[in-house]
């Protein structure tokens, strides 16, 4: 069994828990997951399946968009609704709708984050979450990432109230926190935040409409009906350009060698060859030979 599975992921359950169970449904042990969803957030969680777990970092790497509900009132130990209450403020507060949008346009494209102490960001060979439940704090790197799109999902022309809420749509890259993002949306307000719920619409090229749950796999699984939620590898490449394989490059390709850079990988960081539309090998800018490509995934096993 080999190829892509959308999963819903359910509230309630670690990434590491739809593995476990989706090892005993599908009666295979080589699947993986693209990227940790905290318990407390639903969504779209893409699986890769015996040979699809070579592409994993791919699907990891993809942009996501996300849905959240944020809340003016107060912040958190973990930033989102779960955690003990570190900062509150009772105030009544009001807030235009324009006052928002700039808050949100403020935090829209490179901006810097630090990851919260609940996280699995490492420091020092050990996760984060870790210091934290020990009751340590620990110096957290600050890194860049990408708010591609920040909008607000409201039509409200004013929001008021001791806890202000509301929804926004993010389109983000690798690596955002939506819990840290809904405290600087706080902090551009002048006032302490939380991000109250999370969803995660979409993932690189998976979103809700093609993602099914736990239970309606396993369902198929009983009634012979793999092929209605297994997508193939090709369908998590589909953002790469495509070349057929020909007589003249064949061996070379089949053999894994070095090849001159093809003047796709001027505008793409990833290129795909394939026999009949399907994926046998990605190449990208060899790193060290200048003007040379190379290998970085290749699928020979495949049906």
């Amino acid at each position: 069994m080999n190829g892509i599975l959308p999963l819903w992921k359910e509230r309630g359950m670690t990434s590491h828990d739809c593995v476990f169970k989706l090892r005993k449904i599908l009666r295979t042990k080589k699947v993986g997951h693209t990227g940790t969803l905290d318990p407390g957030v639903e969504g779209v969680l893409p699986i890769c399946i015996g040979q699809a777990t070579r592409i994993a970092e791919y699907l990891t790497d993809a942009g996501k968009t996300y849905e959240a509900i944020v809340s003016i009132s107060r912040t958190t130990t973990t930033e989102d609704a779960e955690g003990e209450t570190v900062e509150q403020n009772a105030d009544f507060k009001s807030f235009t709708r324009a006052e928002i949008l700039a808050a949100l346009a403020s935090l829209t494209g490179e901006i810097e984050q630090t990851p919260p102490m609940f996280s699995a960001v490492k420091v020092n060979g050990k996760k984060l979450y870790e210091y934290a439940r020990a009751g340590q704090t620990v110096e957290r790197p600050t890194r860049k990432i990408t708010i591609y799109e920040l909008e607000l999902l409201e039509d409200a022309e004013k929001f008021e109230g001791e806890e202000v809420t509301f929804s926004i749509r993010i389109k983000c890259s690798k690596g955002t926190y939506i819990r840290t993002l809904a405290v600087q949306i706080g902090e551009a307000l002048g006032y302490p935040a939380h991000m109250h719920e999370l969803v995660r619409t979409a993932s690189g090229t998976f979103t809700k409409d093609n993602c099914f749950t736990l239970a309606e796999i396993a369902d198929m699984v009983d009634a012979g009906e793999q092929e209605k939620f297994l997508l193939p590898v090709e369908y998590a490449l589909s953002n790469y350009p495509y070349i057929e394989i020909t007589p003249d490059i064949e061996k070379q390709i089949f053999n894994g060698q070095v090849l001159p850079m093809h003047a796709l990988l001027k505008e793409h960081d990833k290129m795909v060859y394939g026999v009949e539309g399907r994926a046998f090998a990605v190449y990208i800018a060899h790193p060290t030979k200048s003007g040379q490509m190379k290998p970085d995934k290749m699928f020979p096993e495949l049906d």
